[in-house]
């Protein structure tokens, strides 16, 4: 038992050392730019390397925020304050803030009279953040992402194209350290989505998209007065 809790802090180590060390390089360079071409630079350029540095800076705040929810999902100490939400706003925003480190294509698509949701705003932010930018990550072609009303609930989906995920590997899709087959993030930004989406009392289902490609469908419960 020991052995082993050696080897996931171990990983976790090596794996936040790496996930951390390309934002803080892009934010650092950025910066350092600016500063010692300041005079020569036009406002353009110094909008788009500003930016840029906030952008990586914004990632390494979430990938702190990831952290330290494993850690209290794994200790039962997660807090939340929830209040009823409205989830349009917040879609849109989370999308538009993935948009900006990806050449990918983003659809949203939100029903009209969508009801509010007993959530976290943040910690809704961070399940929806986390979904889309897996969608980047692993799929290929338009990720599109959609809010309808359900019975009871408001349904998230993210599709995104290309293999999916075989039958075989799905239950482990929301647990700690899965990255599937490309080797890229922490391997765990769904396994905090499953740990939030559960605090809260939805759910999770992982299908295929028609045409080829992975959806996640969350259902997210409303606010009940």
């Amino acid at each position: 038992m020991t052995e082993d809790w050696e080897l996931e802090r171990s990983d976790l180590v090596a794996t936040l050392a790496h996930e951390l060390r390309s934002p803080l390089t892009g934010v650092k360079g950025f910066v350092q730019a600016v500063l010692n071409r300041w005079d020569r630079l036009t406002d353009e350029q110094k909008k788009f390397m500003l930016s840029t540095a906030l952008v990586d800076a914004d990632r390494l705040s979430r990938l702190i925020t990831e952290m330290l929810d494993v850690a209290r999902l794994d200790t039962g100490r997660l807090q939340l304050h929830r209040r009823p939400t409205d989830p349009g706003p917040i879609a849109q925003r989370v999308v538009g803030s993935v948009s900006m480190t990806t050449s990918r294509e983003i659809t949203l698509e939100v029903a009209d009279d969508l009801p509010e949701i007993d959530a976290d705003p943040d910690k809704l932010a961070q399940v929806l953040t986390n979904l889309v930018d897996n969608g980047v990550r692993h799929g290929d072609g338009t990720v599109a992402v959609s809010l309808a009303a359900e019975e009871g609930y408001v349904r998230f989906r993210v599709e995104d194209g290309g293999d999916g995920i075989p039958d075989q590997v799905r239950e482990h899709v929301f647990t700690k350290w899965w990255t599937g087959d490309k080797s890229m993030g922490t391997g765990l930004g769904l396994y905090v989505v499953g740990g939030l989406v559960d605090a809260h009392g939805g759910s999770i289902a992982l299908d295929d998209r028609p045409g080829g490609g992975a959806r996640i469908d969350v259902s997210w419960p409303v606010y009940a007065d």
